[in-house]
């Protein structure tokens, strides 16, 4: 039995499907969307560069920081831990854990929120 089995064509899903019939009751099968692509990864941060140069209401925030904030408005998991003078540090913003349809989420709400403050996207509107 293979660790990961990627359904990529309707004949490679028949054997998924047969490899998975032939295993002993007892196994797990974990089945998921993939994770985010690479292109996805590259739009996001041509996208928080977009948003960082045009500022919007004032924010003069970092591309990273622009990230953690369109994370928290789609709700993902954050969680706080004491910094090293005290102060709150959040942790919790990797979208290298999104699946594909969570990152596209996220390109369309930097979409949503850089369309209603006037950004000027450096690429074609594409997802």
């Amino acid at each position: 039995m293979r660790g990961v089995l990627r359904i990529i064509r309707d004949t490679n899903r028949r054997a998924v499907v047969a490899e998975v019939s032939a295993l002993p009751v007892g196994y797990l099968v974990n089945i998921s969307e993939p994770k985010r692509t690479d292109d996805q990864n590259a739009k996001m941060w041509a996208m928080l560069s977009d948003v960082m140069d045009a500022a919007p209401e004032g924010r003069m925030w970092s591309t990273e920081t622009w990230k953690c904030a369109f994370m928290q408005a789609l709700k993902h998991e954050i969680r706080w831990v004491q910094g090293l003078r005290g102060d709150p540090l959040p942790l919790g913003f990797k979208t290298s854990k999104l699946r594909k349809g969570e990152m596209a989420d996220l390109i369309t709400e930097i979409y949503r929120y850089g369309d209603e403050h006037g950004v000027k996207w450096s690429e074609k509107v594409t997802q």
